[in-house]
């Protein structure tokens, strides 16, 4: 077994699967079988989308490593109701996700920003009345 998760999910392997067959009948339209080039087209972007539903109805995986529980084949990801932070599928689906956790929160009032950074408060009130 691999000291990595790469993704071996249902979404993927089904998605490749498919995207092969797509490839196949593509390549024979090359050879010269009239049909090859439609439907290599139509079956690749079936593969697209298939493995795009797949991703959100949680039988993909988020970007970057999964917890080691998680990487058998069957597993179901847990967390894809709200989105994957990082993942265009997600993004495309309308679903953001949590934060990531390196970006700064914003900094919802204008007296805890100089306190927060060490700086001193400055007043921009008009003190010359």
């Amino acid at each position: 077994m691999s000291l990595y998760d790469e993704g071996h999910t249902v979404a993927g392997w089904t998605g490749t699967a498919i995207g092969t067959a797509g490839s196949v009948a593509l390549g024979m339209g090359v050879c010269g079988w009239a049909p090859g080039f439609p439907l290599g087209i139509a079956v690749s972007v079936a593969a697209l989308l298939v493995t795009w539903v797949l991703h959100l109805a949680g039988w993909g995986k988020p970007p970057g490593p999964r917890p080691r529980d998680q990487w058998a084949l069957g597993a179901r990801d847990r967390i894809v109701r709200g989105g994957h932070p990082g993942c265009l599928g997600c993004r495309l689906a309308g679903r953001r996700g949590p934060r990531t956790a390196g970006l700064p929160e914003p900094v919802t009032s204008t007296a805890a920003a100089p306190a927060a950074t060490g700086t001193p408060a400055v007043s921009t009130a008009d003190s010359s009345s």
